[in-house]
């Protein structure tokens, strides 16, 4: 078993796997198959564990992996006990590949598919260094949605054809989602046109579902709801889900020089990618791409990045029909909940969603802000001790006092971890919510991608100390040479535009400083309906300039169609005139 628990004062990791001795004997490649982990419908999770051992003992630096379909049990995987940013803590996690305390190793295949039975974390990269997966797709073995074709919309019911990967029940009238061994109601369900687009609602695209449900012959389900109420016709695909996030698809923690070479993720009940506190992450091809004959592909971002630092850089990916962003780089704040003496505060993680993981250990540097105006003090500080009272609050001891004027109420994020980058030639299309979001203040690098019927804004630059307090306020950003087509056919929180700068200010009125700046959006190609193409809030020297414009008044006009909405921001702007 491999666990993370609590030691002194800050967090600890015990790795307890016989493998973790060095041997002596050296090795530069070694095969799959030589232990046992072979392609079919065996499960391959305990050959697997011992092919990991023996890289591990042998300082391997490639493992092959033939093309093939590989099967992986959560009744059998090694069980590992983690605290995930932005998703449903668990108790334990059912790791299939779970890749810790490695150096300079590539699993390599030509084509390997992974699938994933049961609720289980697929893959784990944790305490290694230069760690390289190539040419492997990972997807679960029964989807964690379900999908319905409308067939008829009649005397106020809606009837639906299942698809055949759908695993569900009707009882009492009630439609359960039963995959992978449980029983979900139905939260909420998302419309897609036959094309793969969502259906351009002009509003959230999440739409609640909880109707009375009727079994019918054919696999087929009758609601008692109009879809026609909801701007929705027959031949139209629902995705039924639930809002549920237990596992990633791929987590990565303490990881340091990681790459994904054509990694594809065809399905996950959370994000695709987390990576937290790690450092330098490249990807070059891959993805979210949609599995044959299904609509969706994960329940939440598809890469995520939560206080990373050095460089990411993700390249030629295609992430498609996701349920959130395509990228999402944050940091993450505590909330000051009490000055207990002049260099010692107590914090707390503040998301039900976002705690337990490492922010902050001795020998880093702080940064204090400002809770109402989300404004950054000047002075940063030290932090000399870390107590973990309990996974949502942390004692902390600076090597000297807290900056005057920072209390209760404020907030601290790590002012060493914060990453650059690089998020260039990807294609982002059909899906929910956003299509990139950053905050950082290191530069960030958006150039030439192509982002498609994105269902809310095309980017977001966002900041809070209020909500999720995922903080790193911007200061260098360059969006250049991208495409945006018909983005914002629906509006979700912060989404009031195709590039939309929306920080949460509590206080925007006393600011005395705005948050994010420095933001050039030049040479971009924007096919649209009227809509708003940039907004902004508590932004400075933002420029809008040399990009083409072309309408195409295909769907409603969200805003009146102004093409720029700007709130509590300075004069440093530079918008080009616009119809």
């Amino acid at each position: 078993m491999i666990s993370t628990s609590f030691s002194g004062n800050i967090f600890m990791n015990t790795v307890i796997v016989s493998a973790m001795a060095v041997s002596s004997v050296m090795a530069t490649e070694i095969n799959a198959a030589d232990y046992g982990v072979l392609p079919g419908g065996k499960d391959c999770s305990r050959a697997m564990y011992a092919l990991i051992d023996a890289a591990r003992k042998q300082k391997v630096t490639r493992i092959n992996i033939p093309a093939g379909e590989y099967h992986f049990h959560a009744a059998t995987a090694e069980r590992m006990q983690l605290f995930i940013s932005n998703h449903d803590q668990q108790p334990e996690h059912p790791v299939g590949l779970p890749l810790v305390g490695l150096h300079n190793v590539e699993l390599f295949s030509p084509g390997a598919s992974f699938i994933f039975h049961g609720r289980m974390l697929p893959v784990v990269v944790m305490d290694s260094v230069g760690i390289t997966l190539s040419n492997i797709s990972l997807d679960a073995a029964e989807p964690f949605s379900a999908e319905g074709t409308i067939t008829e919309i009649k005397d106020g019911k809606t009837t639906l054809q299942l698809s055949p990967a759908s695993r569900y029940t009707v009882e009492d009238g009630h439609f359960l989602l039963t995959n992978n061994g449980r029983k979900d109601k139905l939260h909420c369900m998302l419309a897609f046109e036959p094309d793969g687009r969502m259906v351009p609602t002009g509003k959230s695209g999440d739409m609640a579902w909880y109707a009375p449900a009727e079994q019918l012959p054919d696999n087929c389900v009758r609601f008692a709801e109009d879809a026609s109420l909801k701007g929705l016709s027959v031949g139209q695909t629902l995705v039924l889900r639930t809002y549920y996030r237990p596992h990633p698809g791929m987590l990565l923690y303490r990881a340091k020089d990681t790459t994904l070479n054509n990694v594809v993720f065809h399905d996950s009940q959370g994000m695709a990618l987390i990576a937290q506190r790690s450092e330098n992450i490249t990807i070059r091809g891959g993805g979210c791409i949609r599995a044959k004959g299904r609509m969706h592909t994960t329940a939440a971002d598809a890469t995520h990045f939560s206080n990373c630092r050095g460089h990411i850089s993700v390249q030629g990916a295609t992430y498609e029909a996701m349920m959130d962003d395509a990228i999402n780089v944050h940091a993450t704040c505590l909330g000051i909940q009490k000055v207990e003496s002049p260099r010692t505060f107590l914090a707390r993680y503040m998301h039900g969603q976002a705690y337990g993981f490492e922010v902050m250990v001795p020998g880093e540097q702080l940064q204090f802000i400002h809770g109402p105006t989300l404004e950054p003090n000047p002075q940063l500080r030290k932090v000399e001790k870390v107590e973990v009272i309990d996974p949502r609050h942390v004692r902390v001891t600076l090597t000297e006092e807290l900056p005057a004027g920072i209390g209760a109420g404020d907030a601290v994020e790590n002012a060493d971890w914060h990453p650059s980058v690089d998020f260039s030639y990807n294609t982002v299309r059909h899906n929910r919510a956003r299509g990139a979001l950053f905050t950082t203040p290191r530069p960030v690098r958006v150039i030439g991608n192509h982002f498609d019927h994105t269902h809310g804004s095309a980017i977001l630059l966002a900041g809070d100390a209020q909500g999720w307090y995922e903080s790193g306020a911007c200061r260098d950003v360059l969006i250049q040479g991208n495409t945006f087509r018909h983005g914002l056919t629906g509006l979700y929180q912060f989404t009031d535009a195709l590039i939309a700068i929306c920080p949460e200010v509590r206080a925007p009125g006393a600011q005395k400083q705005r948050y994010h700046s420095n933001v050039r959006i030049i040479g971009n190609h924007f096919i649209t309906h009227r809509v708003p193409l940039l907004s902004a809030v508590s932004a400075e020297q933002v420029s809008f300039t040399g990009n083409k414009v072309e309408y195409h008044d295909i769907y409603p006009a969200q805003h009146g169609g102004k093409p720029y909405l700007l709130k509590q921001c300075c004069d440093a702007f530079t918008l080009q005139p616009l119809p």
